[in-house]
């Protein structure tokens, strides 16, 4: 029995650290977590969608797009994101050729993103979401304040 247990506990850590990579950044070792799953990618949709999926990369490229370059600037203006979110976003639009990073040689260091070309593209886009969403502000808010007061009932009722 106790040779079954070690056996898929050993089996789930195998499991796990085949998603994970370490990366070096500055002296300092980063693990890094890696998609267990093939996306789906049959039209432009999904493209898309696997490229911009992330609470804060609309955002980020916006204000990358704006002129806050740095990570403690995005940061500032996206208060709510986490570091490690925030760096892992950053990670995937640079592995996606939105943004480029250039690191700075100098003490403490510094690191500045900006736009590719590519990444330039969508910056129409997002500002005529942004356009979309300002035009209807009224009903979006009120529509997601009532999802989420449900969703807070729901869970309370929950014993």
């Amino acid at each position: 029995m106790q040779e079954a247990n070690n056996y898929g506990l050993t089996n789930q850590i195998r499991t796990n650290l085949s998603v994970l990579t370490v990366h070096r950044v500055f002296g300092i070792f980063v693990v890094m977590y890696i998609k267990k799953t093939t996306p789906t990618l049959n039209c432009g949709l999904d493209l898309v969608g696997e490229v911009l999926y992330g609470k804060w990369k609309i955002r980020i490229l916006w204000f990358i797009h704006i002129g806050n370059l740095r990570p403690s600037e995005l940061q500032r203006k996206i208060p709510d994101v986490t570091r490690r979110v925030l760096n892992v976003q950053l990670k995937e639009l640079e592995d996606h050729e939105l943004v480029t990073k250039k690191i700075f040689p100098v003490l403490p260091p510094k690191v500045e993103y900006s736009l590719t070309e590519f990444g330039k593209t969508l910056i129409p886009l997002i500002q005529s979401i942004g356009l979309w969403g300002d035009e209807h502000e009224d009903r979006l808010r009120r529509v997601i304040l009532q999802h989420n007061a449900g969703a807070s009932e729901e869970v309370g009722n929950v014993v």
